[in-house]
């Protein structure tokens, strides 16, 4: 399990790289949820999210291919999604607020999220089985991605949620 968690950190970076096109590649209202659909650090938090679960789509099949027992599966990844983004944004935000944007300071903090990330999942997998926890997991995921897809329609009018490359908030209607 420690390996395919290993594994996982290189291959959600690799995701997040290719799924931060994905929007402007595919525009449609399903992709607008799931993916960046501006520079704005808020949406930069889906690529965590995305990223994650769909590494998790692998991950699981690899563990049942290879007979390995694990606990609390999708609580796991849910879990690890939430704390992740809390502690990017508790990170960067004064980073970025001091600094300025700097590309490779975001970059370099995503990496470091997504190792973090395994470590909670590979932690709360390995804990007794939780009741309910793949029920609790799939509505926290639910809620998590109604919350992206509202708030990238119906932005706060905040700097978390402002496209400084293209100045404007939430997704860019066109008319």
């Amino acid at each position: 399990m420690k390996n395919i968690k290993i594994v996982g950190v290189f291959v959600i970076f690799i995701l997040s790289i290719i799924f931060h096109f994905m929007y402007n590649l595919f525009p449609n209202i399903l992709f607008s949820i799931l993916f960046p659909v501006n520079e704005s650090i808020w949406e930069h938090m889906k690529l965590i999210a995305t990223s994650t679960l769909v590494f998790s789509i692998f991950e699981y099949i690899m563990y049942k291919r290879n007979n390995i027992y694990f606990n609390n599966f999708i609580f796991a990844n849910a879990i690890s999604i939430i704390i992740g983004i809390f502690i990017y944004l508790i990170i960067y935000i004064p980073i970025d607020n001091i600094f300025g944007h700097s590309t490779f300071i975001a970059i370099f903090l995503l990496f470091i999220i997504f190792i973090i990330i395994q470590i909670i999942s590979y932690y709360i997998m390995n804990t007794n089985k939780i009741k309910y926890s793949n029920v609790i997991g799939i509505v926290l995921i639910l809620i998590i991605y109604f919350i992206f897809g509202y708030l990238t329609y119906h932005p706060i009018h905040i700097s978390l949620f402002y496209d400084y490359m293209n100045n404007h908030y939430g997704i860019k209607k066109v008319f």
